[in-house]
């Protein structure tokens, strides 16, 4: 009777994982699987079919200017977006967790650019950059500097759209630090300051060693959405001039739905899929080392 009791228990547990289950293959790992496979042939076009290539298109990535540029404007990018996003969401999850006055207000404030529309945010920021009349330009007129050409250069573009993409995530990840924030216990604070611990050595010593768990979440969070932004390239600059500001995502969308060549996107893809694997599993045994669950 228990045994059978067990068997229905494991029966029952299946059959609520399966529509996740089904939705997880049907989206993630099959066409995982799909752009592994395609990236041996070539793309097929009209009543040509594709063709077995081999790793001919992996030779072609590792001769693609391009890709590589595209590539160095990923990893520039992931160095301007993952550390600032990150510590400035841990100092306004700080800034709010305080008593302060207006707290409500100011964690809706923070928060308010996550639920903002990629592409309504996207054309805020294109009037902030736009050339003489923007409101950066404008500030920058009242001292008497020139109009600066923000989107448009090869030199600001992409910083440019780092600023936007910084704006856009720290006060999404200031919420995971402000619930683990209050997550802590408060014992653990009053006795430091029965101790005599001063503000910063609080958090260096405590509060940031148990925000570990929630910054090993937060930063593969950040890596993967480095990595696949294209809502904000497509209406800030197209990824020009020149490329300078096309991310690797950006490059595999052009490749695949612009110039038409599925083969050659789907070794990209595969590129991309297997850095990300590497800096996730590297981000893990990096953090789990500094991590306290407990």
């Amino acid at each position: 009777m228990k045994a059978l009791k067990l068997k229905r228990d494991w029966m029952i547990g299946w059959l609520l994982l399966l529509p996740a289950m089904v939705f997880l293959f049907a989206f993630t790992h099959i066409p995982a699987i799909t752009s592994l496979v395609s990236s041996f042939y070539s793309t097929p076009r009209g009543r040509r079919p594709a063709k077995f290539l081999g790793l001919d298109n992996y030779q072609r990535m590792f001769d693609d200017p391009v890709f590589w540029k595209v590539l160095g404007n990923n990893l520039w990018f992931a160095l301007g977006t993952i550390p600032l996003s990150i510590a400035l969401a841990i100092v306004m999850a700080l800034w709010v967790n305080d008593k302060l006055p207006g707290r409500g207000f100011a964690r809706m404030a923070f928060f308010t650019p996550t639920v903002l529309p990629l592409i309504a945010v996207a054309n805020i920021w294109l009037f902030f950059y736009t050339p003489g009349f923007g409101l950066f330009d404008q500030l920058l007129g009242l001292f008497g500097l020139p109009a600066t050409n923000w989107l448009g250069s090869p030199e600001t573009a992409l910083n440019s759209v780092i600023v936007v993409t910084v704006w856009k995530e720290a006060g999404f990840f200031m919420i995971f630090y402000l619930a683990a924030l209050q997550a802590i216990p408060k014992t653990l604070i009053e006795a430091a300051q029965i101790e005599g611990a001063n503000r910063w050595t609080i958090f260096w010593r405590i509060t940031f060693p148990l925000l570990m768990p929630t910054t090993l979440f937060v930063s593969i969070n950040a890596v993967i959405n480095c990595f696949r932004l294209v809502d904000h390239i497509f209406i800030l600059t197209d990824g020009g001039p020149d490329n300078a500001s096309a991310l690797l995502l950006f490059y595999i969308f052009e490749t695949a739905f612009r110039f038409w060549e599925s083969g050659y996107a789907a070794t990209l893809t595969v590129a991309l899929l297997v850095m990300l694997c590497l800096l996730a599993i590297g981000q893990f045994f990096f953090f789990d080392r500094k991590v306290h669950y407990k």
